[in-house]
């Protein structure tokens, strides 16, 4: 089973989300909330392992509520932190770009239809990105250029911890190759590419593949368009 937490402070979606996920097999709603703050105190006592998070909520938003629930699960490394999955009504909304930075692993249109968001919600619980690496640099390449967000974070990580392999792993996925397609490149197999890319993770404390992928464009490792 799939534990869920959903959050948006619109009853009428929270209430949709809700009622269409506990239908599904698989899955256990494990809470909702109606705002940020809500939504990090259930995280907290629920321990879901994907949220649906709405980005625009009065208070505290959805990045800030991304942001302290990955801080919190990081401090307390007492098992995997949730996948946050964030919602949004615009695919290339600035808002998301915050989020990706903020850690969160992907994103789902809210006029994504049942089966799309089922398998989102299938996708991010087994640990894999919801869309493709191309589209992950297309969003960030769309915002990477924009300085001084509202999301709260602080300046990009120095590369200088990383090997020499490690940043060339990090160069590709964030030109949006696939593990595999940089395994071919590098002519290494694909589970090194993913020891790789966890190692640099882990040295830069980075929770998520598109938040690798918003470092390396923030450090200037990759350019928009190079």
């Amino acid at each position: 089973m799939t534990r869920v937490l959903v959050v948006d402070d619109q009853f009428l979606i929270r209430a949709g989300l809700v009622g269409l996920l506990r239908a599904a097999p698989g899955v256990e709603v494990v809470g909702e909330a109606a705002d940020g703050e809500e939504a990090v105190a259930l995280a907290a006592r629920t321990r879901p392992e994907v949220i649906l998070m709405d980005i625009r909520m009065p208070g505290l938003n959805g990045i800030q509520a991304t942001e302290r629930i990955l801080a919190r699960a990081t401090a307390e490394s007492d098992g995997p932190a949730p996948r946050i999955l964030v919602l949004t009504t615009f695919d290339l909304d600035e808002y998301v770009y915050g989020a990706l930075r903020a850690g969160a692993c992907g994103f789902l249109l809210k006029d994504s239809g049942p089966e799309r968001l089922l398998a989102a919600v299938a996708a991010v619980g087994g640990g894999d990105a919801l869309f493709a690496p191309s589209v992950t640099r297309r969003l960030v390449e769309a915002f990477a250029q924009q300085a001084g967000t509202d999301d709260g974070a602080g300046p990009p990580p120095d590369l200088a911890a990383l090997t020499t392999r490690e940043v060339e792993v990090l160069k590709l996925t964030a030109r949006g190759l696939s593990n595999l397609e940089i395994a071919d490149r590098l002519y290494i197999s694909e589970a090194t590419v993913k020891t790789h890319l966890n190692r640099t993770m882990t040295k830069l404390n980075l929770n998520s593949r598109a938040q690798a992928v918003v470092v390396a464009y923030e450090t200037g490792l990759v350019t928009p368009g190079g």
